[in-house]
C-alpha cells in the first residue's frame, strides 16, 4: 500500500512555479539597488579628472570674490569682510573625521559650511542631522564628487538631483549651495568647468569657491578643506588665530539669505527611499565580498581535495585492488537487471553489450515496465537463453528493480540503466571488488557515450573531473554517497537485507547506497568497469534530468540524516559524506550566482583587469584539475577545449537545478518522474581507444 501511495504522489504533482515568480519580482530589485552602488559609488559615466581649460572664467569672475551668482546673465561676486573666515569643507561626510570636526567646531563656538556628497550623506544620514543641528551650513558636493564639465549631461543632471534627494531624505532640506568638484579659487573653473557651473547657476544655485591661498585671514577669507586630517590640524590652527573676529558660515558672511529649503512631505520619503537603496545596495555589496570570499574558498579546496585524494586512489590502486590486498578472482555467476520503460531505441545495443561480456555466467532480465513501445518484444527477439523477460504495468524504476530481484538466481546483481552500452570486460571487473566479505556494493565508470556535439563534450567533462573523480576522493574516505544506476554491482543479501530499493525518493539508486551504509556494507569505485551511456541532447532533457537527480538526492539525504551520529562505517559515511554532500554539493551551488554577479559588477564598476585576473586564474586551476581527472581516465586532454564555454551556459543551468530543487525541497513540492527522449547513441564511442587506467599512472 505504501509503494502504490508513493507512486500515485511522483504521478500526480507537478513543477514548482511560484518561487520563479517571487524571484524574477525580487531580483530586478536587487539588481537595481547593485547597478545604483555600483554607478554611485564608483562614478561610472563620470570623469574622475577635470578637462584642460580650453577658455578662462569671464573677467567678472575671476576679478570677483568666492561667491558667485548669475542673475538674468549678470554675474554677481561676493567675498568675505576683513576679519571674517568661512570654514568650508568639501566631500563627506567621513564617518571619522566629520565627528572630530563638529566637536571642534562647536569647542570653539565657531559654524562652517559643509559641501557633502549626496552618496556619503545617504550612507551616513545621521551625521547629515547632526551638522544641521548644530548650527553648520549645508552646500552641495555633487553625488559623487565628478567632474561636472567632463560628465554627461544626464550624469551632470542626476549628480545635482540625486544630491538633493539625499538631504531631502536625511535632513529635510534642499540647498542652494554648490561646489563645483575639482575646483579651489574662481579662476579653475574655467573651460567646461564654468560652462557646467552657469548651468548649475540657471538652476538657482550659487556657486561657491574659495580665496586664493595667499590671502591672509584677517582680510577675509573662505578656506576650503576636505575632511581629514590635514583639514583637522588647519581648522585648528585658523581657529587660534587672533586676527580673525569671527567664524561663521558663507551665506552669514556673505550677507546672503540662507539658501536651505525645506522640502514637501514627498520630496523627504523620496529622499529616505534613496538613503534605503543606498544601504541595500552598499550592505549588498559588502555581504557578496564576503559570499565571494567563503565560495571562493571552498571552490579552490574542493579542487584540491579531488586531485589530492585521487592521487591517493592511484597509489592505493598500485598496490592492491579496492577491498582487501591478494583478493581471490570473482567467477560466481552474475543476474544483471536492466529496468525499461520505452527504450526501444537502445535496448538492443545494452543487451548485446552484455551478452558480449567476458565474464562467462550472466542472467540478464530485462524487465519491462509498462512500455508503450517496441521495447519488450525487441529484447524478447534476442534469441539467446540468458535473457529473460519480464513485463509488468508500469510502477517506476524502483518498482521494476525489485521485480527484476524476484526473479535473480544469483548472489551478485549488478543493476544497469537501458541506455547503457558496456566493454566486454565491464561486468568482469566490476564484480571483483566482492571478493571482500565487507564490500556490499561497487560503482563502476561511467562514460558519455554522444559526446560529439557541444553539450556531450560539456556532461564527458563533468562525468570525468566531476562524478568520476569525486567516487576516487569517496573511496578513498569510505563514503561512497551513490552507486549509479548506469552501471554497479551489489551483493543479493545486502540488497534483501535493507529492503529491496526503495520508491521513498526520486534518486532511488543515492538511497539505495546510503541504506547499505547504514546497514554496515562498504561501497567502493572500481574505474576500469567501464559503461558507456546516452545523455541528454537538449537544454530541455538535461534539466528535466538533472532537476529529479537533484531533488531525489535531497529526499535521500534528508531521509538518512541519522547517519551523521552513527559509529563505525555508517558514521564515516554520514560525518564525511553527508557533509561533503551539503557543502560542496548544495551550499556551493547556491552560492554561485553571486560569484557571476560579483564578476560581473566587478567588470562593470571596478577593476575589469582584475576581475578578468581572477576568472583567469580558476579557470586555469580548473583546467588543471579537469586535466588531470582526463588523464587518469584514459580520456583525451583536447576535450579541454569545451570547458570555458562550459562557464557560461552549462554552469548557470546546473545551479539554477540546485537551487529549484532546494526551494522545492523546503517548500515540500512534489515531483513527478521525467523520462528523456531516447536516440540509442550511447555506443559512439564503442571502438574508439580508450587507455585503461592502469596506463596512464
Amino acid at each position: 500500500m505504501r509503494r502504490r501511495s508513493n507512486r500515485r504522489r511522483h504521478a500526480q504533482s507537478r513543477d514548482p512555479r511560484g518561487h520563479w515568480l517571487l524571484l524574477i519580482l525580487v531580483l530586478p530589485v536587487m539588481f537595481g539597488a547593485l547597478l545604483f552602488e555600483g554607478w554611485t559609488t564608483h562614478e561610472v559615466d563620470a570623469a574622475k579628472t577635470k578637462r584642460d581649460c580650453t577658455t578662462p572664467v569671464p573677467k567678472a569672475v575671476d576679478k570677483g570674490g568666492p561667491v558667485v551668482r548669475i542673475d538674468g546673465g549678470k554675474v554677481q561676486s561676493s567675498a568675505m569682510p576683513a576679519g571674517t573666515v568661512a570654514l568650508t569643507y568639501d566631500g563627506g561626510p567621513d564617518p571619522v573625521w566629520t565627528p572630530r570636526l563638529l566637536d571642534l567646531l562647536r569647542k570653539n563656538h565657531a559654524h562652517a559650511t559643509f559641501f557633502l556628497k549626496g552618496a556619503q550623506a545617504a550612507q551616513y544620514p545621521d551625521l547629515v542631522r547632526r551638522i544641521k543641528a548644530e548650527g553648520h551650513e549645508i552646500g552641495s558636493n555633487t553625488y559623487t564628487g565628478a567632474a561636472m564639465g567632463s560628465a554627461s549631461d544626464l550624469r551632470a543632471s542626476l549628480e545635482l538631483s540625486l544630491t538633493q534627494k539625499a538631504l531631502a531624505g536625511s535632513a529635510g532640506i534642499h540647498t542652494g549651495l554648490l561646489r563645483m568638484p575639482q575646483t579651489t579659487a574662481v579662476d579653475t573653473i574655467c573651460g567646461a568647468e564654468w560652462k557646467a557651473a552657469r548651468q548649475a547657476a540657471e538652476e538657482g544655485y550659487t556657486l561657491v569657491a574659495a580665496d586664493r591661498w595667499f590671502r591672509k585671514p584677517s582680510q577675509g577669507v573662505i578656506r576650503q578643506f576636505s575632511q581629514n586630517d590635514v583639514a583637522y590640524n588647519s581648522t585648528e590652527k585658523l581657529l587660534a588665530d587672533r586676527n580673525v573676529e569671527k567664524f561663521t558660515t558663507v551665506t552669514a558672511g556673505a550677507g546672503l539669505l540662507s539658501t536651505d529649503e525645506p522640502v514637501s512631505v514627498i520630496e523627504r520619503w523620496q529622499g529616505k527611499a534613496l538613503i534605503w537603496a543606498k544601504a541595500a545596495g552598499h550592505a549588498f555589496v559588502g555581504a557578496m565580498a564576503w559570499v565571494l570570499g567563503i565560495a571562493g574558498g571552498l571552490g579552490v579546496l574542493r579542487l584540491l581535495m579531488l586531485v589530492l585524494f585521487a592521487r591517493a586512489h592511484v597509489r592505493r590502486l598500485t598496490h592492491f585492488r579496492p577491498g582487501a590486498p591478494r583478493l581471490r578472482e570473482v567467477t560466481e555467476p552474475v543476474t544483471v537487471l536492466v529496468p525499461a520503460y520505452n527504450e526501444e531505441a537502445g535496448i538492443e545495443s545494452t543487451v548485446r553489450s552484455l551478452l558480449s561480456s567476458t565474464h562467462p555466467y550472466l542472467q540478464i532480465i530485462v524487465i519491462d515496465d509498462g512500455s508503450t513501445d517496441e521495447t519488450a518484444d525487441i529484447a524478447t527477439c534476442i534469441d539467446d537463453p540468458r535473457v529473460l523477460v519480464v513485463r509488468q504495468t508500469n510502477a517506476g524504476k524502483a518498482a521494476a528493480l525489485n521485480t527484476g530481484l524476484a526473479h535473480a538466481r544469483h548472489d551478485i546483481v549488478v543493476m544497469v540503466d537501458a541506455d547503457t552500452v558496456f566493454e566486454p570486460d565491464a561486468i568482469y571487473r566490476l564484480v571483483q571488488p566482492l571478493a571482500h566479505p565487507a564490500v556490499g556494493a561497487v560503482s563502476g565508470n561511467t562514460k558519455v557515450g554522444n559526446r560529439r556535439r557541444l553539450l556531450g563534450r560539456w556532461q564527458h567533462l563533468e562525468y570525468v573531473f566531476g562524478f568520476n573523480l569525486d567516487r576516487r576522493m569517496f573511496e578513498v574516505l569510505e563514503c561512497m554517497p551513490t552507486v549509479p544506476g548506469a552501471i554497479g554491482a551489489f551483493r543479493r543479501d545486502a540488497l534483501m537485507g535493507v529492503g529491496g530499493v526503495s520508491e521513498d525518493t526520486l534518486a532511488e539508486d543515492t538511497d539505495l547506497t546510503m541504506a547499505l551504509w547504514q546497514a554496515g556494507w562498504r561501497v567502493v569505485y572500481e574505474e576500469t568497469a567501464i559503461a558507456w551511456t546516452e545523455v541528454p541532447t537538449s537544454l530541455g532533457q538535461l534539466w528535466r534530468q538533472r532537476y529529479r537527480w537533484c531533488y531525489g538526492t535531497l529526499q535521500a539525504m534528508w531521509k538518512h540524516r541519522r547517519a551523521v551520529f552513527g559509529v563505525g562505517p555508517v558514521g564515516r559515511f554520514g560525518r564525511r559524506g553527508l557533509s561533503y554532500l551539503t557543502v560542496f554539493q548544495v551550499a556551493l551551488p547556491l552560492f554561485a550566482p553571486v560569484i557571476d554577479i560579483v564578476a560581473l559588477y566587478g567588470a562593470l564598476f571596478l577593476d575589469p583587469m582584475q576581475s578578468a585576473g581572477v576568472w583567469l586564474g580558476f579557470l586555469t586551476l580548473q583546467l588543471a584539475c579537469a586535466g588531470y581527472a582526463l588523464r587518469l581516465d584514459g580520456e583525451k586532454v583536447r576535450a579541454l577545449w569545451a570547458m570555458p564555454f562550459q562557464l557560461f551556459v552549462y554552469r548557470q543551468l546546473m545551479y539554477l537545478v540546485v537551487i529549484q530543487s532546494v526551494v522545492a525541497f523546503l517548500l515540500g513540492t512534489r515531483l513527478k518522474w521525467h523520462r528523456m527522449h531516447r536516440s540509442g547513441t550511447a555506443a559512439q564511442q564503442i571502438g574508439q581507444p580508450v587507455a585503461h587506467q592502469s596506463l596512464v599512472r
